[in-house]
């Protein structure tokens, strides 16, 4: 794609503007290095050598040694020369030195100013005290039917400015479809829209949306995955549990979000999610502020209240007001015992806490509960009419997810002052009031004229000083962009499941190097924000990455109905983690053989022993050994045990190997044998998943399995005109049509020097200028 990639490198550079230096996030890469390697010894009333972490006015005031750092100039800091050792002694004294990852982050947080979160969000100039009590604040007056408006309003009148017109209609078409459904308009759409003069069009058209009960839940699922740590296609040692097969319904069924918090905090029936509250601990249980018990109380605190409790996991908070007790007695909510034992820095305290909620004035937890009885208390104090917190908390989500910037920020701090809190305080009591009902919130925010006025460009602001101007430009999630890439094209991936194989969107599949790159977590921590910044990987991924680039090939062969039909497997294994499955198969009159063994989710694909094993053709000389015939591919002879038996002469190679055989002209009839997978991969740090195919013809590795039903929207008409196709992709990618001289670039890609059949290479640079292209990937 040489041509295609240079003609529009240049929209690269515009979607990628500038690699400078980005503001280091303190919570996630520079708290847990001062929490875990530093605060033992430099926090709380008698800290070593005079020097505190408890904030950064001590760290700049710095010891008896002078001040720790130069805020700006990590050179000239003192913390940074004692971690690396160039001031002795190094630091931390005693254990072993910072990698150099974690020096690079410390590094970096100095160099971008050393801020604190409590600098991010401490309101200026007066004091806040945010409210846990529900508040509804009336409406102002005014001509606006959206409460929303009437509210901003008011809000833009005391800075004399007047609210600023909406947008047009393919604008907001496509924005809305993008944030309801996670897919681009169909290319049709945007003439009917722009007909239709219902002045209530834009509702009825928000509406529609989310009645797609199938399509909101598609997208919206990759938000709450991110929150609750749920990832698909992914093995993890240890204790990890997927909650899909409860969130996924309840998404369809749009469950009250009060309900949902209930089910995921006491989890009692059948099929209720107890996954969430088991947490990740396939690095085992680092620590006392890391064990599954911690990590419910970190992580519904943070979920559902906007609370940071992890620095308070370990010693009492220095960037909020929470305190070591708290966190505790939080803890003892989910954990086995009655009580627990207060673990300062992983050094024991000798006193002990009981179960109590982080707001105990909502209620108390029953003395000498069982652990039953604890969870139910949590789920009620949790959606507690009192606690006003957990529909601020959602709302502020909710608004960040579709605006861009919180009306709370950062989103994880609900303590910060709202820069609106008459507008978060009456979406909140609506919201509950509405009996928590997600759709009606999104509706009710992406009708409002707050959402449908012309987007901000630029980082959004998070500091204090922040005034609302309008949504943020905001850029497609990496679902978003894979999902548009198979609606444009009609290729989609392939799910493989035991039962069947079918098209699916993204969320469903294993993160691949291109969605990993566009910011898709592995989540094995709560995500409640994405990093939509540029990097030098999304820009490699774009350009060379394989993925895309086949996806773009097998699209423009699709586009243009030159895309063979997959050949049917002989044999299929369904994925196995152990034992072994019988192959017998007819192979009369075949000329060749391939054998698969593919990687289906390993924890550890490299330590997963899998083969062939006893595989012999019925001949007219009779039984052959199939490791006898020679073949262009490599395998070794391997001793497996299965089932507790061991097994010799194994022909075993790595996950993701073919084997092929000629077999043309010999006569054989049958192909038997047995596909196994060793007893070690049932151990937590292999979990082995193989799946075995046999072709009697090349196989189209995308498609080892016969799919089943429909692609998620309706497939592409075959390309045959040039300018329809143009127009099509286009309004799809875009939202618009092409002006006159992308329509000659256009051109000049599908049929270069005038031809009149469409190119398939020039079909495919042309798809890949257009989703490199800044209107493509952004929401506007």
């Amino acid at each position: 794609m040489a041509a295609g990639r240079a003609l529009l490198c240049g929209a690269v550079m515009v979607l990628l503007p500038g690699f400078g230096q980005a503001q280091a996030d303190f919570a996630t890469a520079v708290h847990p290095i001062l929490a875990s390697r530093c605060a033992g010894c430099h926090a709380g009333e008698h800290p070593q050598a005079g020097l505190s972490f408890d904030s950064r006015e001590t760290i700049l005031k710095g010891g008896r040694s002078g001040p720790a750092l130069v805020a700006g100039d990590s050179g000239a800091s003192l913390m940074v020369r004692r971690i690396t050792g160039a001031v002795t002694p190094r630091m931390p004294m005693g254990g072993a030195a910072l990698s150099a990852a974690e020096i690079a982050a410390i590094r970096q947080w100095i160099d971008t100013g050393a801020v604190f979160p409590k600098e991010m969000s401490r309101a200026a100039p007066e004091e806040w005290n945010a409210p846990l009590a529900p508040r509804r604040p009336a409406v102002p007056e005014g001509v606006e039917p959206n409460a929303i408006d009437r509210f901003l309003a008011a809000y833009f009148a005391q800075r004399h400015r007047a609210l600023p017109a909406v947008v047009e209609d393919d604008v907001y078409l496509r924005r809305v479809s993008y944030d309801i459904t996670g897919l681009p308009p169909e290319a049709a759409a945007f003439a009917r829209f722009r007909a239709d003069r219902d002045p209530d069009k834009r509702i009825r058209l928000a509406r529609s949306l989310l009645d797609d009960k199938t399509a909101y839940a598609e997208n919206w699922i990759s938000f709450w995955n991110d929150l609750l740590r749920n990832d698909e296609g992914v093995n993890y040692a240890g204790m990890r549990k997927s909650i899909t097969d409860w969130l996924y319904p309840a998404l369809l069924d749009n469950l009250a979000y009060d309900r949902m918090v209930a089910t995921l905090v006491n989890p009692v029936g059948e099929d209720d999610p107890d996954g969430f509250l088991l947490g990740v601990n396939w690095r085992g249980d680092v620590n006392a502020s890391q064990t599954p018990y911690m990590q419910a109380a970190q992580n519904t605190a943070q979920i559902f209240l906007g609370i940071n409790l992890k620095c308070a996991s370990c010693h009492d908070s220095f960037i909020n007001r929470y305190k070591l007790k708290q966190s505790y007695g939080m803890a003892a909510m989910f954990a086995p015992g009655e009580s627990l034992e207060l673990v300062r820095c992983d050094v024991k305290m000798g006193v002990r806490t009981d179960p109590e909620f982080v707001f105990p004035e909502l209620g108390a937890v029953p003395r000498n509960a069982t652990l039953a009885e604890r969870r139910a208390a949590a789920a009620r104090l949790f959606t507690s009419p009192g606690d006003g917190r957990l529909a601020r908390t959602m709302v502020n989500r909710v608004w960040q997810r579709l605006i861009g910037r919180g009306l709370v920020e950062p989103v994880d701090d609900m303590d910060a002052r709202p820069w609106n809190p008459d507008l978060l305080d009456w979406l909140a009591s609506d919201f509950a009031a509405r009996g928590y009902d997600l759709k009606y919130l999104l509706l009710e925010i992406v009708s409002s004229k707050a959402y449908q006025m012309p987007s901000v460009g630029g980082a959004p602001d998070r500091t204090q000083s922040y005034e609302f101007r309008g949504p943020q430009r905001r850029r497609l999630t990496a679902e978003q962009f894979m999902d548009t890439v198979s609606a444009m094209t009609g290729e989609w991936r392939i799910l493989q499941t035991k039962e069947e194989s079918r098209y699916s969107r993204e969320w469903r599949l294993k993160s691949t190097a291109l969605t990993r790159a566009l910011g898709r977590p592995i989540r094995d921590q709560v995500f409640t924000t994405r990093n939509e910044d540029a990097t030098t990987l999304q820009a490699l991924e774009l350009m060379n990455g394989e993925t895309l680039a086949k996806t773009l090939r097998r699209g423009a062969r699709r586009l243009l109905n030159e895309l063979p039909p997959a050949p049917p497997n002989r044999f299929d294994s369904g994925v196995m983690h152990k034992g072994s499955e019988p192959v017998d198969i007819d192979v009369t009159g075949k000329k060749q053989l391939w054998l698969l063994m593919e990687d289906a989710g390993s924890y550890d694909p490299s330590r997963s022993l899998a083969g062939w094993s006893g595989l012999t053709l019925d001949g007219p000389k009779g039984e052959v050994k199939l490791a006898s015939l020679p073949t262009v591919s490599k395998f070794e002879a391997r001793s497996l045990t299965v089932k507790g038996e061991k097994r010799d002469e194994v022909m075993g190679a790595p996950l993701d190997t073919t084997l092929v055989f000629n077999i043309d002209g010999m006569g054989y009839t049958r192909l038997r044998g047995e596909a196994v997978v060793d007893d070690s991969g049932k151990r937590d740090d292999i979990e082995a998943a193989a799946r075995f195919f046999v072709f009697t013809e090349q196989p189209d590795r995308d498609e080892l399995v016969r799919v089943s039903g429909g692609p998620p929207t309706p497939a592409p008409a075959p390309a045959r005109d040039a300018d329809a196709l143009i127009d099509r992709l286009f309004l799809q990618a875009m939202g618009r049509r092409p002006d006159e001289r992308e329509r000659a670039l256009a051109r000049d890609f599908l049929q270069p020097a005038g031809a009149g059949a469409i190119a398939e290479s020039g079909l495919e640079d042309f798809l890949w200028s257009l989703l490199m292209h800044p209107e493509t990937q952004y929401i506007d």
